[in-house]
């Protein structure tokens, strides 16, 4: 790492958290590719759209995390290999092997054929909240509605929901409570251990059980034909749950409180529902899940703008504020849901492109409509100030709430 090292106390901040596009910008304008320090690792942060959509298919950048250097301790701790050694953090040709065996499962055709499932469900979680006139959306929908979709697909038993989406909890809101930072990892990698322990009980029972769900697909793929390995069977399990909810529950927080705070544009889509798929792609444009794509490992010295970025270096593609680029959109602070659609990175870019993007349209389309349809009146229920929010050095932009109240 350089010495003009950007340092955690100008970007880890609560006031980075609430609205981090101001600072994006300055770093766009004037250090596009900038080392920067974090309580989590140091990297190098590219933000340009044009850079940031050729280093997510440049092959200098590796996924692999888990080579001789063995990235992944400092990214996600000692007990990460048993669930993050999968094909998120892999190149080709295992990532294409990996992403072989599940594609078929989130085809587009298929995906479509569980709206009416998809669709209950959204009923069912409004019913709960629509005779109370107030409710926190991440807790009592947002957060449920993903995770009881991908874990009926994986074929994780109901009465399981709860405590998996415990564990998974304590990973995505890990530096937001109060313990001490050694409780805080301990409690993280206790997590881990907790959920690796029950996907790879899971995994058994469904062996002497086959059903047919992901799971049993996956089962299928290492028993008949060896495509997976025992170990990818569970990690690529983890891979499809935390990815499966995770990015699409704050997804829908983020949206939700964007259409709160421009009134207009609430309205506009209550108005005009047709505008649904396009708005989807201008919210998460505006205000994505995963303000920077999963991290990247320099193979040789790769040069960006003409800053050399050094060999084994830890590459972060800021995919938030790529996603902000005047070059590329026109006032690109501003939420217009008749934008004129554009190539933005939300979902990513190359052959890590989101596996899962039609399921998280189609949930967001149903869950977005049907909160404008069935809940008139639909606002904040504090000060915008008061929005509690994932902390700044969060992999993840996302609300720990959204309070709203609404007509009962």
């Amino acid at each position: 790492m350089t010495d003009d090292v950007l340092p955690a106390s100008e970007l880890y901040t609560d006031a980075f958290a609430a609205d981090p596009y101001p600072t994006l910008a300055r770093l766009r304008a004037d250090r596009p590719v900038c080392p920067v320090g974090s309580p989590r690792f140091d990297s190098w942060l590219i933000t340009r759209f044009d850079d940031a959509r050729t280093a997510l298919t440049d092959p200098r950048l590796s996924k692999d995390l888990y080579g001789p250097e063995q990235h992944y301790l400092k990214i996600f701790g000692p007990n990460s290999e048993g669930l993050n050694r999968n094909m998120l953090n892999s190149d080709p040709p295992e990532h294409t092997r990996l992403r072989r065996v599940v594609s078929q499962a989130f085809a587009p055709r298929r995906i479509e054929a569980l709206r009416p499932r998809v669709a209950s469900i959204v009923d069912q979680l409004i019913d709960k909240m629509a005779p109370h006139g107030e409710a926190d959306l991440m807790h009592e929908f947002a957060i449920p509605l993903p995770m009881t979709v991908i874990c009926e697909l994986l074929g994780v038993p109901p009465a399981d929901h709860d405590r998996v989406l415990d564990w998974t909890q304590v990973i995505r809101t890990s530096g937001s409570t109060s313990r001490p930072p050694a409780q805080e990892r301990a409690a993280v990698q206790e997590a881990q251990l907790r959920l690796h322990q029950y996907l790879a009980g899971l995994v058994r029972a469904k062996r002497d059980d086959p059903a047919d769900d992901i799971i049993g697909a996956l089962i299928k793929a290492v028993d008949e034909d060896g495509t997976l390995s025992e170990a990818e069977l569970v990690t690529t399990t983890f891979l499809l749950l935390f990815a499966g909810h995770q990015t699409t529950a704050d997804f829908l927080g983020n949206a939700v409180l964007a259409l709160l705070t421009h009134p207009e544009q609430m309205e506009l889509l209550r108005a005009t529902p047709r505008l649904l798929p396009a708005a989807i792609e201008e919210l998460l444009r505006f205000d994505g899940p995963l303000p920077v794509a999963s991290p990247r490992i320099a193979t040789e010295d790769v040069d960006y703008q003409g800053v050399r970025i050094p060999r084994g270096a830890i590459v972060g593609v800021a995919i938030n504020a790529a996603n902000h680029d005047p070059a590329h959109f026109a006032d690109p602070d501003r939420l217009d849901l008749r934008r004129v659609r554009g190539p933005h990175l939300g979902f990513g870019h190359g052959v890590h492109y989101c596996l899962g993007v039609s399921l998280a349209r189609m949930e967001a389309e149903l869950a977005l409509g049907a909160l404008l349809r069935r809940l008139p009146g639909l606002r904040l229920g504090v000060p915008l100030a008061e929005v509690r929010r994932l902390p700044a050095a969060s992999p993840f932009r996302g609300l720990l709430e959204l309070p709203v109240t609404f007509t009962a």
